[in-house]
C-alpha cells in the first residue's frame, strides 16, 4: 500500500513510500553479520564500482537461498526489512529449533507454515524442484545449477514462469522476458516475491539517496574535456561523436559486451532484447 505524504518541504512534497506490511523493527541478531564498507573500491584502494560511498550502516541479514534442510517445517514468525535488498525477508523457526531467514513471497504471513523437500506440496513459500511444480505456476528464488542456492528472480515484486517440460529440461519465462531451459532437479519456491509496491516507490529528496549509500552521478556533456569524451564545447553542446561513450571512450550503446561462445548460451530460447 503507498503512502503519499503532505507536502510539508521540498524533501517531501513528491515522496512516495509503502506499507510494506512489516511484523517487527529489529532483526534476530543471531542471523547478522556487519556489512564493511569499501565505497566502491577493490583492495588496492581503487573506485571499481563508481558513484558508491557514504550510507548508514547496515548488518547483513544471512538469507537462506539454498531451502536445503528438507523435510522439515518451518512456522514463519516475523515478516522484516532488509536494508540490503528490495523484497522483504521472513524469519524461519524451525520443528528442530534452527532458525533462518528466507525471501518473503507476497501473501506468507504470521504463522504460516512452509517446508522444501523433493515431494512437498507446490504451495506459497515451499522450496522443491522444477520437475515437480505444476506448469504455470510463478516461482522465484531459481537455481541455475542444482545446490547452488537461488540465483535470479530475487528481487521485488518479481517471478518467473514455467512453461513447460520436456526430459530433463524445464522452460522458463523469466522476467526480463528471456525465456531459457533449466534442469529440472534445480530448486525454486513458489511464489512472487513480496513487495510489490517497491518500483512505485519515490525517493523525493537527494539526501535520501545518499544515505543509502550512492554518491550524485553527474552527465558527460557537463564535464570537462580531460575527464569524459562528451565534455567541452562552448556552451551547451551535444556529445560531438557518432555514439555515446563511456568516460575511458569504450562504446557506451549497442555494443555487446556478452561473449560469443558464453556457456549458458545455448539454454537461451528466446533474448530478453526480442520482443
Amino acid at each position: 500500500m503507498l503512502k503519499i505524504h503532505k507536502p510539508t518541504s521540498s524533501g517531501v512534497r513528491h515522496r512516495i513510500d509503502m506499507d510494506r506490511g512489516l511484523t517487527t523493527s529489529t532483526p534476530h541478531k543471531s542471523l547478522t553479520t556487519p556489512v564493511k564498507k569499501n565505497s566502491g573500491r577493490n583492495a588496492h584502494g581503487h573506485v571499481t564500482t563508481r558513484h558508491r560511498g557514504g550510507g548508514e550502516k547496515r548488518r547483513y541479514r544471512a538469507i537462506d537461498f539454498r531451502r536445503d534442510k528438507f523435510g522439515v517445517e518451518a512456522r514463519v514468525v516475523s515478516i522484516e526489512y532488509d536494508p540490503n535488498r528490495s523484497a522483504n525477508i521472513a524469519l524461519l523457526f524451525y520443528r528442530d529449533g534452527e532458525k533462518r531467514y528466507i525471501l518473503a513471497p507476497d501473501g506468507l504471513t504470521l504463522d504460516s507454515r512452509v517446508v522444501a523437500g523433493l515431494e512437498v506440496e507446490p504451495t506459497l513459500g515451499n522450496a522443491l524442484p522444477l520437475k515437480n511444480i505444476p506448469i504455470g505456476m510463478p516461482i522465484h528464488n531459481l537455481e541455475l545449477k542444482k545446490g547452488r542456492g537461488g540465483q535470479i528472480v530475487r528481487s521485488a515484486g518479481t517471478s518467473a514462469l514455467l512453461q513447460s517440460k520436456e526430459g530433463d529440461f524445464v522452460t522458463v519465462k523469466l522476467p526480463s522476458g528471456e525465456t531459457r531451459l533449466i534442469k529440472g532437479d534445480c530448486f525454486a519456491t513458489i511464489g512472487q516475491v513480496s513487495n510489490l509496491d517497491h518500483k512505485n516507490q519515490k525517493i523525493g529528496k537527494a539526501g535520501r539517496r545518499r544515505h543509502m549509500g550512492w554518491r550524485p552521478t553527474v552527465r558527460g556533456v557537463a564535464q570537462h574535456p580531460g575527464s569524459h569524451p562528451h565534455g567541452g564545447g562552448e556552451g551547451r553542446s551535444g556529445i560531438g561523436m557518432p555514439g555515446p561513450k563511456d568516460p575511458w571512450g569504450n562504446a557506451a550503446l549497442g555494443k555487446k559486451t556478452r561473449g560469443r561462445y558464453k556457456y549458458s548460451n545455448k539454454f537461451i530460447l528466446k533474448d530478453r532484447r526480442i520482443k
